[in-house]
């Protein structure tokens, strides 16, 4: 198991990073208030706040930044383990469902993050300038990686959270923020994984096209000869790819997805176990509740019914935005 803890004794940044990370706490309990999820007029960027410690909740990242200004989180991904905090970023560079839990908050010291969705688009754009020189990725790296919070990119992230406060500058300068702020991670050593997504022809980013197809076709019958064609790959090399960005299977990905869109249709609309497992594509409900209590623990109507209980305890959103907490 690979365990990636950052220092919790962060006094070996600069001391600009160091009184940064406080103000854009402040920046952020200013705008969310009581809230625990804000979406903002800033394309993409989207705010959080929690005040105890939550349950692990399986959920999938989207390809996102999080930045934590105060309080601690931990996100598992297969059998790597990422712990992030005000001294670490975490990025995620493809669709990930992950087990993820805040584990440091309190009614004191609420953990207060911001989160930010990447468009590849913007990322390619930034690649194609000449003067910006990204290293190859190691091989078999996964597509999420924590990284740290430099003053330079604390200072970026904080004039982003500012343009809050002057909402006729958002269409004009929140471009030009998000353009430093793929810069800034660019430049730094996660800067490899992002290109590799993000670049045509890598087999990363072919990697990527084919857990889109599974993210967009969950409920379908997934045959792998298929996805090797969608994503222009040997059957091998696929599997190969797949399971060093995700790892997991192909298989293994798209029955996640399912297990986690079937509790949100329960949860959320009030489906029955068997209506939602037919409608995420199971064929038999019986193996859709042997899968969902595996994966989540217990039965379907048992794990909805504790969901909803007043006592339950605090659980990330089920239907996450970019990289929530």
């Amino acid at each position: 198991m690979t365990l990636k803890i950052p220092k919790k004794d962060a006094t070996y940044l600069p001391e600009s990073a160091r009184e940064l990370r406080p103000a854009l706490a402040r920046k952020i309990a200013l705008f969310i208030g009581s809230a625990e999820n804000l979406t903002t007029d800033i394309p993409g960027l989207t705010l959080h706040r929690r005040t105890a410690p939550t349950a692990p909740c399986s959920i999938t990242y989207q390809p996102g930044l999080t930045v934590i200004a105060q309080g601690r989180k931990r996100v598992e991904l297969g059998r790597n383990i990422f712990i992030y905090d005000p001294s670490r970023f975490l990025l995620t560079s493809i669709d990930l469902p992950v087990v993820s839990r805040v584990v440091e908050a309190s009614k004191q010291v609420p953990c207060l993050a911001m989160s930010l969705k990447l468009e590849m688009p913007m990322v390619r754009e930034l690649l194609s300038r000449d003067e910006i020189q990204v290293a190859e990725p190691p091989s078999d790296t996964p597509a999420m990686a924590t990284g740290e919070t430099t003053a330079e990119f604390l200072s970026a992230c904080s004039r982003l959270v500012d343009l809050l406060n002057t909402p006729q500058d958002i269409p004009f300068l929140s471009g030009l923020i998000q353009r430093e702020i793929i810069y800034r991670i660019l430049r730094s050593s996660e800067g490899a994984r992002l290109r590799a997504i993000a670049t045509q022809g890598e087999q990363s980013h072919r990697t990527a096209k084919a857990i889109a197809w599974i993210k967009a076709n969950f409920a379908q019958p997934l045959h792998v000869e298929h996805l090797a064609e969608v994503s222009g790959m040997g059957i091998s090399t696929l599997h190969h790819h797949f399971r060093a960005l995700t790892a997991m299977s192909p298989l293994q990905y798209q029955k996640q997805l399912r297990l986690q869109a079937a509790r949100g249709r329960m949860l959320i609309d009030g489906l029955d176990a068997a209506s939602a497992a037919f409608e995420v594509g199971y064929e038999s409900a019986s193996q859709f509740n042997r899968e969902y209590s595996r994966f989540f623990g217990q039965p379907p109507m048992r794990d909805i019914r504790a969901l909803r209980s007043p006592g339950a305890p605090l659980m990330e959103s089920v239907s996450s935005p970019p990289s929530a907490i």
